[in-house]
């Protein structure tokens, strides 16, 4: 038995940060009951078309999940919707603030109704009508939120503020609402009652930033944009290799520091130099350190440089393309990647980070907008012409 199977869960979400939530709990086994738009979908079905006609972060985020339409304004749409909820478990939305009361979805509606029901709102600034904050109904994108809890301030270059390339704020957000789902599952055993779950991208984002924070606790100033090397810690970063490809590398301490300057290096006398002496000092001092480094480096392939940070015992790794990823040694020795259905046919996917059993997870097909309509409408007594009749008038 999967760990989630015999839950319900009803989510109506869009774009990333519920969808990479709820994706989260069909791993486990839940079933996950996508209420999509009639004819339009959720909007990140359109962001590209990369995966053989279909988009990337769509294939991505709702593998194993059953696609309804549903026009939500529609009165037969929400009575359809309220018996669903009647039997889920966890109802999950990411609507924009207030929506979801609006459609006499708040978890103080839902509880009447079904009072073990979970209800996650994800929202980027926070969806509380107690106490909203003057941030509440502003509209948060991934990239808005970076800026906001100030991930961009320490991102990129002493130049330029550069985005994380994948969405790290909706990934935050999903992520803290799939492990608070978790747990108010584990907490309704004891009470036999359902509860709330406010999740906010920004305060997400904000406990990530945690160690910049701290960092400038006393209005000290923020570490700076240093690009790919550690903004406090050197040498720890990417370097060039002679045969024009990269080595990425860390020390951690005066051990493997002067384990580098011994092994890597070859010069072990550069270890007591007193402006290489400790970590502040390295730090200070980085650009005539990265020099030498740099003089040597360029004699050696980034294979030969490898070998030497592996005999030293230093931590390192290849500066690696997405193809790269998509073969990795490791990746492929642990046989984590396995095969996913879509409306497209075949397509590779990443088994659940953690899982290795097939018997603690699934990895069902991304279902095309509205496939399991009907069958979920058959589920609830709905006949086939009543469900013709939705068809017709677009309700679902």
């Amino acid at each position: 038995m999967r760990p989630l199977e015999g839950i319900t869960v009803i989510t109506l979400e869009h774009a990333i940060a519920a969808p990479f939530c709820t994706r989260q709990l069909a791993d486990l086994g839940a079933r996950v009951i996508k209420i999509e738009r009639p004819n339009v979908g959720d909007f990140a079905r359109k962001y590209d078309e990369r995966v053989d006609g279909m988009s990337s972060h769509f294939v991505w985020t709702n593998r194993s999940k059953e696609s309804l339409t549903l026009d939500v304004k529609a009165k037969p749409a929400q009575d359809i919707l309220k018996q669903l909820i009647q039997r889920a478990d966890v109802l999950v939305q990411n609507l924009a603030p207030g929506a979801a009361s609006r459609l006499g979805l708040s978890y103080a509606a839902l509880s009447e109704i079904n009072p073990k029901i979970i209800v996650c709102d994800i929202s980027g600034y926070g969806d509380d009508l107690d106490n909203p904050g003057p941030y509440r109904d502003k509209k948060a994108y991934d990239l808005l939120i970076q800026s906001e809890s100030g991930f961009l301030s320490i991102t990129g270059t002493p130049d330029d503020y550069v985005k994380a390339g994948c969405s790290i704020a909706d990934i935050a957000a999903g992520m803290y609402a799939y492990t608070n789902i978790l747990a108010a599952l584990l907490e309704r055993e004891k009470t036999c009652k359902g509860k709330r779950i406010d999740v906010s991208m920004l305060e997400s984002m904000t406990e990530w930033m945690g160690y910049p924070l701290y960092y400038t606790l006393r209005g000290d100033s923020a570490p700076p944009r240093t690009g790919s090397a550690h903004a406090t810690i050197y040498p720890y970063g990417p370097f060039p290799t002679g045969d024009h490809k990269k080595v990425m590398l860390g020390i951690q301490n005066e051990r493997e520091w002067q384990a580098f300057c011994q092994i890597v290096l070859e010069q072990p006398e550069l270890a007591q130099r007193a402006e290489f002496i400790n970590n502040t000092q390295r730090s200070k001092h980085r650009d005539s350190l990265r020099q030498i480094i740099l003089q040597i480096f360029d004699q050696l392939t980034q294979l030969q440089v490898i070998e030497r940070l592996e005999k030293a015992n230093i931590a390192n790794a290849s500066v690696n393309e997405m193809q790269d990823v998509w073969h990795h040694p490791q990746l492929q020795a642990r046989q984590r990647w396995t095969e996913v259905d879509t409306p497209i046919g075949k397509v590779p996917t990443l088994k659940p980070v953690g899982l290795k059993d097939e018997v603690d997870f699934v990895i069902k097909a991304v279902p095309d907008l509205g496939q399991n309509s009907a069958q979920i409408l058959q589920e609830l007594g709905y006949t086939t012409d009543e469900i013709e009749g939705f068809i017709t008038q677009s309700i679902i």
